[in-house]
This record gives C-alpha cells, sequence and structure tokens, in this order.
C-alpha cells in the first residue's frame, strides 16, 4: 500500500517538531558537557604526556619576556598559553603534593617527607592501577629509586611521588634515564629539573634553554605523534596572586591559543586523568573541570 503524499501543512508541522527535537537535543548535549563523562570523552587520547614542573616565577615574569625565546617562541606560539593559570599555595612542597594528588596531604612546609607514609590515591598510583604506566625523571637524583632528601641541586621537596606507599620508588628515574626513543615513554611522567635548572636558584633564561636543549625534540616529535608537552610552575614569586605560566604543547593543541578560564593544578590533574583515560580522579580533582578550549 503507497502512503499518501505529505500536504504542504502537515510537512510544516513535521518541520517545526523536528527543529523543537534539535533545539531540545542541543540543550541536552550543552548539559552533558557540564558532566565528566563529556568532559573527558571531548579530550584527546594521547599516548604520551609530559608535565614539566619550574619553579616560583610569576606569569608576567616568563610569558613574553625576552629572557625565555623557547618558551614563548616555540611552545606559546605553536600551542596553547593557559593565560589565567595559578598555584594554590606557598611554598613549593604543598603545591606539588596538589598537582600530584589533589590535596596537600598535610604538608605545609618544604621538609623532607618520610618516604611511604601515605596513602591516598594519586596520579601515578590511578595509572598503574589502571593498568597504565607512570614515570618521573629527576634531574640530578643521585641514582633511580634514592629516597636522599637533598644532593647538590636536587631536593626531595619536588618530588612528591616517594611520600606515596601505592607509587613504587623505582618508578622515580634520573633524568640521565630520560630515553632517546620516545615510544618507550611512560603513558604520563613528570620531569623535574633540578634547583638551577629549574629557575629556582638560576635564572629564566637557563631555565628556558634547558627545557629546549633537554625536551625540544620531544616536544617536536609529540606534534607528530599523538603526544602532549604540558611545562608549568609550583607556585608564583609572592607578588602576583600566584598567577603562574602554564602552556600545553602537542598535535592536539591549536597552535596560538590561549585560555582565559581560571585554572589551577587540581583542573591540571584533572585533565592529565582524563587525558589517560582514567576513571578515577585523586583527592580535589574529582570536582575540578578539564581543561578546554585549547583542543583542535
Amino acid at each position: 500500500m503507497t502512503a499518501a503524499p505529505l500536504t504542504r501543512r502537515t510537512k510544516r508541522r513535521l518541520t517545526a517538531i523536528g527543529s523543537t527535537v534539535a533545539l531540545a537535543a542541543a540543550s541536552l548535549g550543552l548539559w552533558a558537557a557540564t558532566g565528566s563523562t563529556a568532559q573527558a570523552a571531548a579530550l584527546p587520547s594521547p599516548d604520551h604526556v609530559i608535565v614539566v614542573v619550574m619553579e616560583n616565577h610569576a606569569y608576567s615574569q616568563v610569558i613574553g619576556s625576552s629572557s625565555a625565546p623557547y618558551l614563548n617562541g616555540t611552545l606559546k606560539a605553536g600551542g596553547a598559553d593557559l593565560a589565567q593559570s595559578y598555584g594554590l599555595t606557598h611554598p613549593s612542597e604543598p603545591n606539588y603534593y596538589m598537582l600530584f594528588s589533589g590535596s596537600n596531604q598535610g604538608r605545609t612546609d618544604d621538609s623532607c617527607v618520610k618516604v611511604g607514609s601515605m596513602t591516598a590515591p594519586n596520579l601515578a598510583s590511578e595509572l598503574i592501577a589502571a593498568g597504565q604506566t607512570w614515570g618521573s625523571y629527576n634531574e640530578t637524583l643521585p641514582s633511580q629509586g634514592s629516597t636522599v632528601c637533598s644532593s647538590g641541586k636536587y631536593a626531595q621537596k619536588h618530588n612528591p611521588w616517594f611520600g606515596f606507599a601505592n607509587v613504587p620508588t623505582n618508578t622515580a628515574y634520573t633524568f640521565a634515564q630520560f630515553p632517546t626513543d620516545y615510544t618507550t615513554l611512560p603513558k604520563v611522567s613528570f620531569v623535574v629539573p633540578n634547583l638551577c635548572s629549574d629557575m629556582h636558584d638560576c635564572s629564566v633564561s637557563t631555565g628556558d634553554t634547558w627545557i629546549k636543549n633537554n625536551l625540544g625534540a620531544y616536544a617536536t616529535w609529540a606534534q607528530t605523534h599523538n603526544s602532549l608537552l604540558v611545562v608549568t610552575f609550583d607556585e608564583d614569586n609572592s607578588l602576583s596572586g600566584n598567577r603562574i605560566p602554564t602552556l600545553v604543547y602537542g598535535q592536539h593543541v591549536i597552535p596560538g591559543s590561549s585560555s582565559s578560564t581560571t585554572y589551577n593544578h587540581y583542573n591540571v590533574l584533572r585533565t592529565l586523568e582524563d587525558l589517560a583515560g582514567l576513571s578515577t580522579h585523586a583527592g580535589n580533582a574529582a570536582g575540578a573541570s578539564d581543561i578546554t578550549g585549547i583542543w583542535n
């Protein structure tokens, strides 16, 4: 039996109904995008992410500075600038714990932590539990897994993973062990320069050159190998409201993009977890939003 042709009036009614349904779907989609599942789905799924943590400089001391030609001319120009990125407290050590585990874990100073004294979930323990790989590369660490508090320009206060019993100490590598074959990198890794290279004791120019010389080749590789480089700071110089530089660079980042959304260490942690496809979120990262608006 052949259906009777639709009248013009019926067609108009169906068109109106379709528009209403489309608007409703768009509205539902907008609502869903604010939920954690939709946010995670909107992110890329990189094979490797490296996070480099630098020290004690405000946004205005680095971004736009002629002393940081690599950070500005390559990573910012070719990546994303989170122009309203903030540390959470002072001094250094609690910021590292917040970035790594979503909480300061009771750390309020820069004292040497008792190794393995904490059991709270953190980025590394979540990755390991999910069957993913994790590692840290620590400049001037005397040897792989060394739990020494300090050694020359190395400082354990910048290495929160040693505080957790659920993070194997042998996942803390020396920077000399940083691979030249980047396909062998862990899914997520942190790179922690020593107290000179991270701008703590030495100049912005020194830190900029260190990143270029030691991670510039990886950054170039990341652009064509589904990978990301994140450069951030623990805190500012205590003079700029804790506004810090944070740059994101890699294949899935819109070149030259900038975000004016306010983010902090918890947002960075949440984004790292979701980039890795994790279903768990440590501490205050559970209530934080992902970094958005920079992905292509």
